[in-house]
């Protein structure tokens, strides 16, 4: 079991820069694929991005890819998302999430290949 708890969400202005961080607790973060979903009100939740075990494998939504960047550090239990020229669009609460599966990271882009989710983050870009 892990419990994933996220930070760094806030207001920005359009064009700007957030860090988002999710941490966990446990011993096997470094056994975990990690995702990042986001949820606008009134839409389904959506994938953003993924990371391999070992951090050498991601994969983006096309609506972030090169604008979001994501990393993490295996030995504090942290998964990161950078991101920038940030958009209206991009308001929603953020949530970390960890998988189980054994599948490579492009294939777990639906929300029901996680096992576990934080409580999410609360990110807003005024225009």
């Amino acid at each position: 079991q892990v419990q994933l708890v996220e930070s760094g969400g806030g207001l920005v202005q359009a064009g700007g820069s957030l860090r988002l961080s999710c941490s966990a607790s446990g011993r096997t973060f470094s056994s975990y694929i990690m995702g990042w979903f986001r949820q606008a009100p009134g839409q389904e939740r959506e994938f953003v991005v993924a990371i391999s075990r070992s951090g050498g494998r991601t994969y983006y939504a096309d609506s972030v890819k090169g604008r979001f960047a994501i990393s993490r550090d295996n030995a504090k239990n942290t998964v990161y998302l950078q991101m920038s020229s940030l958009k209206p669009e991009d308001t929603a609460v953020y949530f970390c999430a960890a998988s189980t599966a054994n599948t490579p990271v492009a294939a777990t882009t639906q929300s029901s290949v996680y096992d576990y989710w934080g409580q999410g983050t609360q990110v807003t870009v005024s225009s």
